[in-house]
């Protein structure tokens, strides 16, 4: 699901995954299915805190870990690509957001494409309010599993400073 950003008779604007982040492009709108969601994340990289929004009033608030400043968590507009259920032994347990962010780092991490996501602690730990990670965004447990029940494709990520 990709968001859309304008329209014309036949063709929408979306909002596209990967490098470079923020890229765009257009799709021809009759070999598409449009949805809503009344879901928005913001990650406020400075507060280290995830505020979801719901029909544009704040519904959650969550602290959170963040990009270390080598390894920043990139600022933008973004969007989640897929939820994950991980594995127990799986770095970021239990869950995890896929989102269309990259790192500005990383072209490679830990062989992926260095793709940023809003994940738990567990196996890799950390102290929520800090600026630690290697840019996704770390999450309590508990407030994933909330995320993961509500927040699917192509709901909008905003990330500021």
């Amino acid at each position: 699901m990709l968001p859309v950003l304008g329209e014309t008779t036949h063709w929408l604007h979306v909002r596209l995954p990967g490098r470079p982040n923020g890229g765009t492009g257009w799709i021809a709108r009759g070999e598409t299915g449009t949805s809503t969601t009344p879901w928005h994340i913001v990650v406020e990289t400075a507060s280290r805190r995830v505020v979801v929004y719901r029909d544009g009033r704040p519904n959650r608030t969550f602290r959170a870990i963040v990009g270390k400043p080598s390894t920043p968590t990139p600022l933008g507009q973004f969007f989640v690509e897929e939820s994950i259920a991980l594995r127990a032994t799986d770095v970021g347990a239990p869950f995890a957001l896929a989102l269309s962010a990259r790192s500005r780092v990383f072209r490679r991490f830990d062989g992926g494409p260095g793709q940023i996501g809003l994940h738990g602690l567990d196996n890799i730990g950390g102290i929520l309010g800090t600026a630690v990670s290697h840019g996704c965004v770390r999450l309590a447990d508990r407030a994933m599993a909330w995320l993961v029940r509500r927040i699917g494709p192509g709901v909008p990520v905003t990330i500021i400073r």
